[in-house]
């Protein structure tokens, strides 16, 4: 069996934030060597993502092992039927957690309605609640659910006194502009790089650089060329290559302002 030459990958010298991925998920080498792989082209910071109760335990004891990587916690629509008084406590007891970076990941997903649209739109909220009460940024998933993501945000949005982002985005461009407009980053991964992706490309297109942000989303959605295979985040320089081929800039312009809106969205503090 023959097999494409796959690049070999980039290191352009700038310093790259990965906002959302699993490292509990990733199964092809340890953690330490993921991070490391990572390191090495540049990635300095890693925010492992939370879907559900268990999963917001075993984020929270990887940000605590390991001196550059970042939690979340919140409950993803799949999972919102799980979601109860003690998950609530949980992530009001972790609030304050100094590796504690947002909220999430919470939204609406009607594409495979794992959870009753009702019961995922209460979750969705009351998780924005806590964001509000405690003055975290959210990380949202959405998908399938235009109209009623953009009629929730526009509610809570100006309570906000900090935003996040709408992740993974493969929405359309209503949402996109609107998420935009009430401050919020678009996240943008390995699917920008597919090519039956035009649609995310346009969003890219239209949106303005200080509004978008990278990650991978691993172990899914790998980018090109490397589709087939356990994503990583060593993979990110590909993600900011095609956003710079659509916005027509320099890759190290992307690199260099989705590094900048990253720490501005979730590291204030540290700035």
């Amino acid at each position: 069996m023959s097999h494409k030459k796959r690049r070999e990958i980039p290191a352009y010298g700038q310093a790259i934030i990965e906002t959302h991925f699993h490292l509990d998920y990733l199964k092809d080498a340890p953690a330490a060597q993921i991070l490391e792989e990572a390191r090495a082209i540049g990635v300095e910071r890693f925010m492992t993502i939370s879907v559900d109760p268990a999963n917001m335990t075993a984020a929270r004891d990887l940000a605590e092992q390991f001196d550059d990587v970042w939690f979340t916690a919140g409950v993803h629509p799949h999972e919102a039927g799980s979601f109860d008084n003690s998950t609530a406590d949980w992530i009001n007891q972790h609030a304050s957690h100094p590796k504690l970076v947002a909220i999430g990941e919470i939204g609406l997903d009607y594409y495979y309605d794992h959870c009753d649209r009702t019961v995922q739109r209460q979750v969705f909220c009351r998780q924005l609640e806590m964001a509000i009460e405690h003055q975290l940024p959210v990380v949202i998933h959405t998908r399938d659910a235009d109209e009623d993501s953009i009629a929730i945000l526009r509610e809570y949005a100006p309570r906000m006194p900090r935003k996040g982002v709408i992740h993974s985005f493969t929405s359309g461009m209503e949402l996109a502009m609107e998420g935009v407009e009430l401050g919020f980053c678009l996240g943008i991964n390995g699917i920008v790089t597919f090519n039956k992706a035009d649609n995310v490309r346009e969003v890219v297109a239209a949106t303005p650089l200080e509004n978008l942000l990278l990650e991978t989303d691993a172990p899914f959605l790998t980018p090109m060329p490397f589709r087939g295979i356990e994503n990583a985040p060593k993979y990110l320089p590909f993600v900011a290559e095609k956003i710079a081929e659509v916005k027509q800039l320099t890759v190290e312009q992307v690199l260099q302002q989705t590094r900048l809106n990253a720490m501005r969205e979730f590291f204030l503090h540290q700035m």
